[in-house]
């Protein structure tokens, strides 16, 4: 894997790789040490251009667990905020010799344009652009539906047959996006829901069912009920008349939660305003996934990592994720 940039491009067998990888990195979280050698010697540039406090961490647990060496970079008070270029600074980062570029950035593209321009030869992984995608996001999603959906049966399975409906602001939502191409391409049937106003304006190109009926969507019982943020920083507009409508038509209240299947679970990729797009109730019940998406963020991005920078070379002989033949978890059983 050179890079990993969308989720639309992005074809089964390569998708379930990463979800079986970070079922190994997972596995080896839950040992005393956390650790593994396996990038030690690599620099892992945390490049952001926007705020985020998840994604970030989770980016640097990953890296740090598989010991590469981190730097993190924020646009606030560096020199891209005195006019600095992405080409400029992204030939600072190659002349520091970096061999990933984790990016987030504002404009929809930044991470193509940064991983085909020539610039820099490291590695970049999306870590959110614009109103586009957000593929890690996805992927963790993934890798969470399929683990509660299945436990430790999940290895080599995908979401085939399983009913996901997303929720809320899917015009602004890299999530939604990133969440539609892959929960299609691993076989999930998808739903959205939202305010006709937060519907992008096409979407006859994608794979899913829309409806601007969530109480209809609850009585459906989808196997996972994912409720997106309201971005009110991208809305130059008046999208819904106030929020109080917006909870009362399209919010997980107490009662819409009461109505779901048992075993609905219902997700949400945070930061949550509680008591507008989900209540209390459903954001702390044993239904939700939250908490977990969190933790499987980590696994997940430690997978990417591993495949982006080491997955295609042999090993040394004290480490504990290798290629395909010999996974972190089998090669711990062996010992």
């Amino acid at each position: 894997m050179r890079h990993l940039l969308d989720t639309r491009t992005l074809d089964r067998a390569d998708a379930l790789r990463i979800l079986d990888v970070a079922e190994d990195m997972a596995g080896t979280q839950r040992r005393e040490v956390k650790k593994l050698p396996t990038l030690r010697g690599k620099t892992v540039v945390n490049l952001f251009f926007e705020d985020s406090t998840r994604t970030r961490i989770s980016f640097e647990a990953a890296a740090k667990r598989l010991s590469a060496d981190v730097i993190n970079f924020s646009a606030k008070g560096s020199s891209v905020s005195k006019g600095e270029s992405l080409q400029d600074t992204a030939q600072t980062l190659q002349a520091m010799a970096a061999d990933a570029v984790v990016i987030r950035h504002g404009a929809s593209g930044a991470p193509r344009t940064l991983a085909t321009s020539g610039w820099i030869s490291a590695g970049v992984l999306n870590a959110g652009d614009g109103t586009h995608e957000h593929p890690t996001q996805a992927l963790l999603d993934a890798y969470t539906i399929r683990k509660r959906r299945f436990g430790d049966a999940s290895r080599g399975r995908d979401l085939s047959g399983v009913r996901v409906t997303i929720v809320g602001d899917i015009l602004h939502s890299r999530v939604a996006r990133s969440n539609v191409w892959l929960l299609h391409t691993l076989g999930a049937k998808v739903a959205l829901v939202a305010p006709p106003t937060l519907v992008p304006q096409d979407v006859s190109g994608w794979p899913v069912q829309v409806g601007y009926d969530l109480d209809e969507a609850v009585a459906d019982g989808p196997d996972a009920l994912m409720m997106l943020r309201i971005q009110a920083e991208r809305m130059n507009a008046a999208y819904f008349p106030t929020e109080r409508e917006y909870s009362r038509h399209w919010g997980l209240t107490p009662e819409r939660f009461a109505a779901l299947p048992e075993s609905t679970m219902v997700m949400h990729p945070g930061p949550m305003n509680r008591g507008l797009e989900i209540c209390a109730q459903a954001a702390d019940s044993p239904r939700s996934t939250v908490l977990d998406q969190v933790t499987n963020g980590v696994s997940v991005r430690m997978a990417a990592l591993y495949l982006l920078l080491a997955g295609e070379r042999p090993a040394p002989a004290d480490d504990p994720a290798t290629n395909d033949a010999t996974t972190p978890n089998q090669k711990e059983d062996a010992r």
